[in-house]
């Protein structure tokens, strides 16, 4: 898909630096900056040439020129009437690689991190905006505390505890043979049921050290970029503090330009794109929670043990301690996750070594000594039934049920404060995103162990009672998701054939055609999807819960799987219990293979590796604020490459104009990088963005940051902006301001698409329906962008002083 481009070839032949009056030329050299949008189209189809040259960058995002323009600033007669075309390439930060592949296992961490972005705009309600955040953090520590607990129930229960100790599920399995004792043998010196759960502890905390790892090693690679700092001259006072994006009215300096008052967008705090110290703490305490939940598995069932049998009064007091110690670390945990949040008034490059350093040091410590205590020898000890702890799963939905509901409350309260048009769900969108994420999760963690528990055969007990009943509900789910979509597609193809009774009278000159309105009327129709997407998230969000109570209750109550507690019902109770189970049973295991069978065919398949990372494209936007294990947030490497381009090239030489082109997610990057500009270089910036959800997806479902009002003060900020868009766009819309006083309107549309309703002189060949893609080919993209440019010109820039930063 070519997602961002520049009419070269017409440029050339028009004159941008020619004055609306008609005077003499007075602008100096131009700049048209491409930024690609999601799926990531590559340097020669931006540039339009198959010859391009990185000019600055690396393998992971670069800027590049055509291979004639690399040496443009030697030239500048060449270029007094059209721009130096460069294109901004971001797409290898989350595409490319195969082993990116993986982040898909890390889905419900990205999707509960978004719930941090997606509360309300308020204004004055700086307490519940840090109580939001917290509330978000906890849900994110659920979820790893969720997937730590699903490895443990594999790797612990059903392998070491169930199979091992089970002679039926052991025989024919050699990797098992040392772990297991024959039929009437005492087996070898790992055959004692602690010894088997202190070896497999290590697969567990090998996945913990696999996700600290991992976000250590992302951060480095994505998110280190320091944010540019606008040069301040020696002996200059700073003059004051940013204000943080739970809202103030003190000053912003430096980076993010200077401006008062009580409405300055977050994106242009300086420290927005870089917060190490938080992700670093978050990480910490992520990783002594994954090692605490392994330890507090292997106490709990040493413990139980110990003080049933009578054994060795050490053993038990030992075992006691050790439960102590996990809580107070859990503790630790809970204030560290608590304790603070983002720091986004200036770069925050410091480190809480305290944290950051002991907390998982301890933690592991803790569970080495678990391990110790585990493996010490208790002879009589046999493995039989399930380990304790079958009721984690179940305590851990409902607290993650409390905190959604909870986030819904402070959602309601903050949109009260400020009624934001066009919000998603009312303010409830972050209660709505944190149970996405908890589902997810659910699946995720429910799938693997029914997934093993299957692989080992039911010579077992098998997984937990709550996780066959969570997947039992999930028929259940799908059931009523699929009806919603049948009503949806029912509306859909009614509103189709609405449009398709109209679409011929944006076209004055041209006869009807039945087959060719049907098909504009449909892409029409499809694109206004968009919008009904708050419905369903809605819909799915709000069952849930619902679904999981249930699971919960009758797990609880009856102590059963479905089936069996359905056993004695009417027919038709007993026969849908046991067709939910029999399905939940299959369907969630089978999603868990498809995420495997999808990261795999990433692995191997260049073109699904593409597909894969458009979903980041979007999701990966936003900071690790709630969750570090989540994938890396791209925009905290491109955000200061573009900040920087656009930065230092008007400083060079007087007069320099520079014009941001945007295409899609390239847009929203494009905005995050103009917000972070000081006012100086603001006045010497367009902006022009098309196809772009500025306002129709992040405006709605994230309205603090892309609200009505920080869009309105980038409105206000840049000499001038520009929006193209379609009605059969599906991601791009309007951006749905009002007009600035001698300015023009933001938004230029909606433009005809297909261009032509049929066959021309011009076009005998049916013009093809654009959509999202191609905006470049309408003659407004042209028109746009050079009377952006004209309206930039004579705005001199000194240059700037001493070596370039």
């Amino acid at each position: 898909m070519r997602s961002a481009g520049s009419s070269t070839a017409q440029s050339e032949e028009r004159h941008a630096d020619t004055p609306p009056d008609g005077g003499a030329p007075t602008g100096g050299l131009a700049l048209e900056l491409l930024v690609h949008g999601v799926g990531g189209t590559t340097p020669q189809e931006m540039l339009n040439d198959p010859r391009t040259e990185r000019v600055t960058g690396d393998g992971t995002a670069a800027v590049y020129r055509r291979a004639r323009d690399v040496d443009a600033e030697e030239r500048p007669e060449e270029y007094a009437d059209r721009p130096i075309p460069e294109a901004y390439s971001w797409a290898n930060l989350t595409s490319g690689n195969s082993a990116r592949a993986l982040w898909l296992l890390l889905l419900p961490f990205m999707v509960v991190n978004l719930a941090h972005w997606t509360r309300p705009a308020a204004t004055g309600r700086a307490t519940l905006v840090r109580s939001h955040g917290v509330l978000v953090r906890l849900v994110a520590l659920s979820l790893t505390v969720l997937l730590v607990a699903a490895a443990c129930q594999v790797a612990l229960d059903l392998v070491a505890w169930q199979c091992a100790g089970t002679p039926r599920c052991s025989e024919g399995r050699d990797w098992l043979g040392f772990l297991a004792a024959g039929p009437g043998e005492p087996g070898g010196w790992w055959s004692q049921p602690g010894r088997r759960l202190a070896l497999a502890a290590l697969v567990p905390a090998a996945l913990t050290v696999l996700l600290w790892w991992l976000s250590h090693r992302t951060w480095s690679a994505y998110e280190s970029q320091p944010p540019w700092r606008e040069p301040v001259p020696q002996n200059t006072p700073r003059r004051g503090a940013a204000e943080t994006s739970a809202g103030s009215t003190e000053r912003v300096d430096g980076g993010a330009g200077t401006r008062t008052g009580s409405e300055t967008p977050a994106l242009c705090l300086p420290g927005f794109w870089y917060g190490r110290r938080h992700v670093a703490r978050l990480r910490a305490a992520h990783t002594a929670a994954g090692f605490l939940t392994v330890a507090g598995a292997l106490v709990a069932a040493t413990t139980r043990f110990d003080r049933a049998s009578g054994g060795d009064a050490v053993l038990e007091a030992l075992g006691w301690g050790l439960g102590a110690v996990v809580v107070a670390g859990a503790t630790a945990v809970l204030y560290v996750v608590c304790g603070r949040g983002r720091k986004e008034r200036e770069p925050d490059d410091t480190l809480d070594s305290t944290a950051v350093r002991l907390l998982p040091g301890a933690a592991a410590l803790v569970l080495a000594l678990s391990v110790v205590h585990a493996a010490w020898s208790r002879p009589g000890w046999v493995s039989d039934g399930k380990l304790p702890g079958d009721a984690t799963f179940g305590v851990l939905a409902l607290l993650q049920g409390a905190l959604v509901a909870l986030l819904a409350v402070l959602g309601l309260l903050l949109h009260r404060t400020r009624r934001v048009p066009r919000t998603a769900l009312a303010g409830l969108a972050a209660a709505a995103v944190a149970m996405l994420g908890c589902g997810l999760g659910g699946v995720l963690s429910g799938g693997v162990t029914q997934w093993a528990a299957d692989w080992l055969g039911g010579s077992i007990a098998g997984p937990p009672t709550v996780l066959t009943w969570q997947a039992a509900a999930i028929p259940v789910l799908l059931g009523a998701l699929l009806a919603l979509l049948c009503a949806a597609a029912l509306r859909l193809r009614r509103r189709a054939d609405r449009l398709a009774e109209k679409v011929h009278q944006n076209y004055p000159e041209a006869v009807r055609d039945t087959s060719r309105s049907r098909r504009i009327g449909g892409a029409i129709a499809r694109a206004g999807l968009t919008d009904a997407a708050p419905l369903l998230v809605g819909f799915v969000a709000s069952v849930t819960p619902l679904l999981g109570a249930v699971a919960v209750a009758g797990s609880w109550f009856t102590g059963e799987v479905p089936g069996a507690a359905a056993n004695g019902a009417p027919d038709v109770l007993d026969g849908f219990a046991d067709t939910v189970q029999a399905l939940g049973s299959y369907l969630i295991g089978l999603a868990f293979l498809l995420f495997l069978t999808w990261g795999r065919r990433a692995y191997r398949d260049q073109s699904a590796r593409r597909t894969i990372g458009i979903l980041w494209d979007v999701g990966t936007f936003w900071p690790r604020a709630a969750h570090p294990f989540a994938p890396p947030c791209y925009a905290e490497r491109a955000v200061p490459d573009l900040v920087w381009r656009m930065a230092t090239w008007p400083r060079q030489h007087a007069g320099r104009r520079l014009v941001i082109s945007g295409h899609s997610q390239g847009s929203v990057l494009a905005a995050a990088a103009v917000w972070q500009l000081d006012p100086v270089t603001r006045r010497h910036v367009a902006l022009l963005t098309y196809g772009s959800p500025l306002e129709r997806l992040y405006g709605r479902w994230f309205p603090a940051y892309f609200g009505p009002s920080p869009l309105g003060s980038l409105h206000q900020d840049v000499v001038c902006w520009r929006n193209l868009w379609r009605l059969t766009d599906p991601i791009g819309g309007p951006v749905r301001l009002p007009r600035v006083t001698d300015r023009p309107e933001v938004d230029r549309g909606p433009l005809r698409d297909p261009l032509a309703y049929g066959r021309t002189p011009r076009q005998p060949l049916p013009a093809p329906i654009l959509g999202h893609s191609d905006y470049q080919a309408d003659p407004a993209f042209d028109q746009e962008r050079d009377g952006l440019l004209d309206r930039l010109r004579g705005s001199g820039l000194p240059a700037q002083s001493g070596p370039e930063r």
